[in-house]
């Protein structure tokens, strides 16, 4: 495996509590991220540098773009459509799930069927696995239960082809693989994709490379991983601080990576002092755009 420290550039003055969630968008120029505790949304104009914000009432998980417009937006308490204009969050699908566990990272297959986990806010140190969260399908406007027995749903991601998806309960130091049926959203019988050694953190976001590669964040590592499909790491990147939480691809050509980060440490570690912002890596190895939700 190459290992690799790049140059990374700063993006604004934000601090993030939980930076999460950055989605380019190719037709504004545009990286939108969430911070989870803000709670808010955010979009970074790449042209001007400005920035721009969206307040929650709640914790945000994650949020899809719609191929109609505007996005879908995972809260803490169920699934809402946000209009940009004007801010209006309208509830679309409550959560199933009880009040210690919230809804969290989410995201489009590539037929662009919804899919969104969960975090059972019992985990920690003293309790790695309370298995109350799920991970969840969206049909129509019902959450169908996909996988169960999850503590902190992660890593999220699905090959270029939809006949894949990988996930992550971070806790178990794995990530794990499931057949997918591109037509149903079926899912096949887990396997491990890969294990994590005892230095390497958590596997926290991710994203799948044009090859079909898997980036993995490594929070509380500092490290960017690239796994190959067939489970081999081929590439890490070491980074200029601790705690990754999630990557896209975007910028011309989908090469550039972007990587939020969040503020706290793990187990009384201290951040460093670049956590809780937002970063921009340029690399060699191209994207694919964020799949739009349909119907």
């Amino acid at each position: 495996m190459r290992v690799i420290e790049p140059d990374v550039t700063r993006i604004g003055e934000t601090v993030d509590a939980i930076g999460e969630t950055p989605v380019w968008r190719a037709a504004e120029n545009a990286l939108y991220w969430i911070d989870c505790e803000g709670p808010c949304l955010r979009r970074w104009q790449a042209d001007s540098g400005e920035i721009a914000r969206w307040d929650m009432p709640e914790r945000i998980g994650g949020f899809v773009f719609k191929a109609g417009g505007g996005a879908l937006v995972t809260l803490a308490s169920g699934l809402y459509d946000l209009d940009f204009a004007s801010g209006a969050l309208a509830l679309r699908v409550a959560s199933p799930l009880a009040g210690e566990v919230s809804l969290h990272e989410c995201a489009c297959d590539p037929a662009g069927r919804f899919w969104v986990g969960a975090i059972d806010h019992r985990v920690g140190p003293a309790n790695l696995h309370p298995g109350g969260a799920m991970l969840f399908r969206l049909e129509g406007e019902r959450l169908v239960p996909a996988v169960e027995n999850i503590s902190c749903a992660n890593g999220l991601a699905f090959s270029p082809r939809g006949d894949a998806l990988y996930l992550s309960d971070s806790t178990t130091l794995r990530c794990d693989r499931y057949p997918l049926d591109p037509a149903t959203g079926a899912l096949g019988e887990r396997g491990t994709f890969f294990a994590l050694g005892e230095d390497d953190g958590f596997v926290d976001g991710a994203a799948v490379d044009a090859e079909g590669c898997y980036w993995a964040c490594l929070v509380y590592a500092g490290k960017l991983r690239r796994y190959r499909p067939d489970g081999t790491p081929d590439l890490e990147l070491r980074l200029p601080f601790a705690n990754p939480t999630k990557l896209a691809f975007g910028g011309p050509g989908m090469t550039s990576l972007f990587v939020t980060t969040i503020r706290h440490g793990l187990d009384g570690k201290q951040p460093t002092p670049l956590d809780g912002g937002l970063f921009r890596i340029e690399g060699a190895h191209a994207g694919l755009p964020d799949p739009l939700l349909r119907g």
